[in-house]
């Protein structure tokens, strides 16, 4: 089977690489030159673990090409994806869909046989059909089906997603459209994959369930860590107490500075505009939303707060400006509400991320960037945590104190044992558990 991918960002390029993976002949295509270019160079524009790998395997067998020629793509190809950007629109909750609906159009002019349009972008109840109305204006005679195939990636651990899902999802409104749908995800299904067929309409609420759902968590247990701090207690021992229960769980019931990447903040506030259009109420995730917004911008000030009149004239390292570990993705991230305004304080910032520092250099300024924890550390009068990232897990705190010129641990991913750090010469500062004095 004949796949073709459009677009190369972070759904499509996963998407493309892991279904020749599979086998299947796959043409990812994008407008931009200059991206194609360097994929097919082998340089992959993203960070994501085991992606490199997979499309270097992929280009040596020769089923995976690279185009910006969206025509010679769908020629011939049984299921054409689309996986562009659905951003949300300038001043509103709604999602963008402007690129899926153009894409759409693009390949109605194209598509000589029968072919099954999917949707993997994330989109709004109703896309679909939507887009089905648009390609047969564009195509009266076309011959199609528009199914919707939600994508269930995170970054850090998308291509392991893809290859060893907990289910795939398939939005389908004819027999044939449900074969080939069928047939592309075989490999999975042979492997005792679920695969969940549904119509369009719910797997593209599917989607927006289950991000919402899992920010919800997120903003809940942030909520339930302030009330530990406010009472006494440890909000890793209330989690583990509470997660280990079988019908809650311990995922996405870890205390932060707040969710951020492109799919929780956008999907939380689509699915309250599409709450909003069919005058059905939301509030529990509205709720979310606002939260999360005052957690972000909470964190600054918390800093602030632990450092007193200093913060004026102090230096301050952050270690991980990445919304989460493993990904270089720097949207919504926690580091863009934080390093401004400590510098808008007075503050000197210093910043070492494994993978996010040249998204950082785009994005900040006046900030020394630095190669390791250590040489960020370097004078500094606290050292704040906000990734969480695996190397900054087995730091080496007597190495830490030499490069310091401050006594002041501020970690808002929880990452050490208070007495590790009070031992070595720290205060310390995290979340939902009570601030630790130098001994």
């Amino acid at each position: 089977m004949k796949i073709a991918v459009i677009g190369t960002g972070y759904v499509g390029l996963v998407s493309g690489a892991c279904f020749s993976h599979f086998g299947f002949d796959v043409v990812c295509v994008d407008q931009d030159a200059k991206k194609i270019a360097s994929l097919e160079s082998g340089i992959i524009p993203i960070y994501e673990p085991g992606l490199e790998a997979v499309v270097a395997r992929s280009r040596q067998k020769g089923n995976l090409t690279f185009s910006t020629e969206l025509a010679g793509a769908v020629n011939d190809a049984q299921a054409v994806f689309i996986a562009v950007g659905t951003p949300t629109k300038a001043g509103e909750d709604q999602a963008d869909l402007t690129y899926v609906f153009e894409a759409g159009r693009q390949v109605a002019r194209l598509i000589t046989s029968y072919t099954v349009v999917v949707i993997k972008s994330t989109v709004p109840v109703g896309t679909a059909n939507k887009l089905r109305a648009i390609m047969l204006e564009a195509n009266p005679s076309a011959q199609f089906d528009v199914a919707s195939n939600p994508e269930f990636l995170r970054e850090g651990s998308a291509v392991d997603d893809f290859l060893h899902p907990d289910r795939v999802v398939i939005g389908v409104n004819s027999p044939e459209a449900e074969k080939v749908m069928r047939n592309l995800y075989q490999p999975l299904s042979a492997s005792s994959v679920p695969l969940v067929v549904t119509s369009s309409t719910s797997a593209e609420l599917i989607k927006y369930t289950a991000n919402c759902y899992l920010a919800m968590r997120i903003g809940f247990v942030n909520q339930v860590a302030d009330l530990c701090e406010a009472v006494g207690a440890d909000i890793r021992e209330v989690a583990l107490g509470a997660g280990l229960d079988k019908r809650i769980g311990l995922h996405y019931f870890a205390p932060g500075p707040g969710f951020g990447g492109s799919c929780f903040p956008k999907d939380t506030r689509a699915m309250i505009a599409m709450a909003r259009e069919h005058k059905v109420p939301v509030s529990i995730i509205e709720d979310v939303v606002v939260a999360n917004e005052r957690r972000r911008v909470a964190v600054a000030p918390r800093i602030a707060a632990v450092l007193g009149v200093a913060v004026q004239k102090s230096k301050i390292a952050i270690l991980g400006i990445a919304f989460k570990a493993d990904t270089d993705d720097i949207r919504d991230a926690a580091a863009l509400e934080v390093i401004p305004a400590l510098q808008a304080m007075g503050a000197t910032i210093s910043v070492f991320d494994p993978a996010a520092m040249e998204h950082g250099r785009k994005t900040f300024s006046n900030v020394e960037w630095c190669n390791d924890i250590y040489s960020a550390a370097q004078n500094a009068d606290a050292v704040v945590v906000l990734t969480e990232w695996n190397e900054f897990r087995g730091i080496d705190f007597a190495k830490l104190k030499k490069a310091v010129r401050g006594t002041v641990i501020l970690d808002f991913r929880n990452l050490y044992l208070p007495d590790d750090v009070v031992k070595a010469g720290f205060s310390y500062h995290s979340l939902g558990r009570a601030s630790r004095s130098l001994l």
